[in-house]
């Protein structure tokens, strides 16, 4: 690991540690993006893709909220993509302009040559991602200690269902049909993806990542008990395996945070889950939540994104709520948004966020 400055501002560890703190600390979830002017001027003529794969790039878009927010935001996370993890394993995922992401050539079924190919591939994610370890150490050079780093990567049944689908769908048709009819074949799948995403994360945190996040988008399409089957057994299987590898790599511990949008009927199950932190998406109540996680866990989240289109008086409001519902944010709550930043909003607004948040925790 590169020698790194000291971090200065270490409000996010200690609270995703449970420590008592003079403030919740604040992120959000795509706070470097395409809302933000300076995204589209670093960006240039270079697609999604090209930018994540630029370590120059990556590093430069990730520090623009950093920047933007100098003293309002306690965290970074570094720019890429969860869907790096199928590129490594040997898919094409291209990034269409006002669509999202496009497997050309999604998996079928288990007896597509391609499903077989990608079960019997020795996949190096320690090569094949080697541009997203050297985006964390340059981001963490060019941070000079100021926050700390998040690294990050896709949930395994979220990863299974964009390889299925071939891209976002409402209907989830494939990976229905994957998970009911191919059981079998789904889990092969889905444990290959586990086992890559620890080795991914643990390799982030070597180039110097501080604190990790798992996504998984898509757990609102799963029923309680599918989501028993099909997501947490392979979200407990990073949580349990990569402190296993950071320690065979003699690298500390990180804290690890686990997002499951939508899995609001899963909130006990993930507080037992292996995760430091849980983050929430707008459907759950704070107060309830806190109740439910009784201290096992650190929350984070969790306002509605969609706020920022409502002007200040609806940001206090909502504001308001979550400081009130988390506790005051002392101890045990991470501020953030219920999901990424949407397009179109004015980074002014979510400036405003950031500083109700402040003004409305002052001890």
């Amino acid at each position: 690991m590169s020698d790194f400055d000291p971090l200065q501002n270490d409000l996010l560890l200690r609270t995703a540690r449970g420590e008592r703190v003079e403030r919740p600390p604040i992120w959000v979830m795509r706070q470097a993006g395409r809302y933000l002017p300076e995204y589209h001027k670093a960006k240039g003529d270079n697609d999604f893709f090209a930018c994540c794969r630029s370590p120059e790039i990556a590093s430069t878009l990730t520090l623009q909220p950093i920047d933007r927010y100098d003293g309002l935001i306690d965290a970074a996370i570094i720019f890429s993509d969860i869907l790096v993890i199928p590129q490594a394993m040997g898919m094409t995922v291209e990034m269409v302009d006002k669509k999202g992401p496009h497997f050309p050539d999604p998996l079928k079924s288990p007896q597509d040559q391609q499903y077989k190919d990608i079960m019997a591939r020795d996949v190096d994610v320690a090569t094949e991602l080697d541009y997203v370890y050297k985006a964390i150490t340059m981001t963490r050079q060019k941070l000079k200690g100021r926050v700390p780093l998040f690294g990050f990567c896709g949930a395994p049944w979220t990863l299974l269902c964009y390889m299925v689908e071939g891209g976002g769908t409402k209907l989830f048709l494939q990976s229905k049909t994957w998970v009911y009819k191919f059981p079998n074949e789904s889990k092969d799948l889905l444990m290959k993806i586990s086992k890559l995403c620890v080795e991914y994360l643990a390799l982030q945190v070597q180039a110097g990542a501080q604190i990790v996040q798992v996504f998984d988008s898509w757990a609102a399409e799963l029923s309680p008990s599918s989501f028993k089957e099909v997501s947490l057994p392979y979200l407990r299987y990073i949580s349990t395996h990569l402190p296993q590898r950071l320690r065979e790599l003699k690298l500390d511990i990180v804290p690890m945070v686990v997002f499951a949008k939508g899995a609001w009927y899963a909130l006990d199950d993930l507080c037992n889950s292996g995760y430091q932190v849980v983050g929430l998406d707008w459907l759950q109540d704070p107060a309830e939540a806190l109740k439910m996680a009784n201290g096992r866990v650190v929350l984070q989240g969790n306002a509605d994104p969609g706020v920022l289109y409502g002007g200040k008086d609806a940001i206090t409001a909502v504001v308001k709520e979550m400081v009130h519902g988390f506790g005051g944010g002392k101890q045990g709550w991470i501020a953030n948004l219920g999901h990424g930043v949407t397009p179109f909003v004015d980074p002014e607004d979510l400036k405003f966020f950031f500083k109700e948040i402040h003004r409305l925790t002052a001890s």
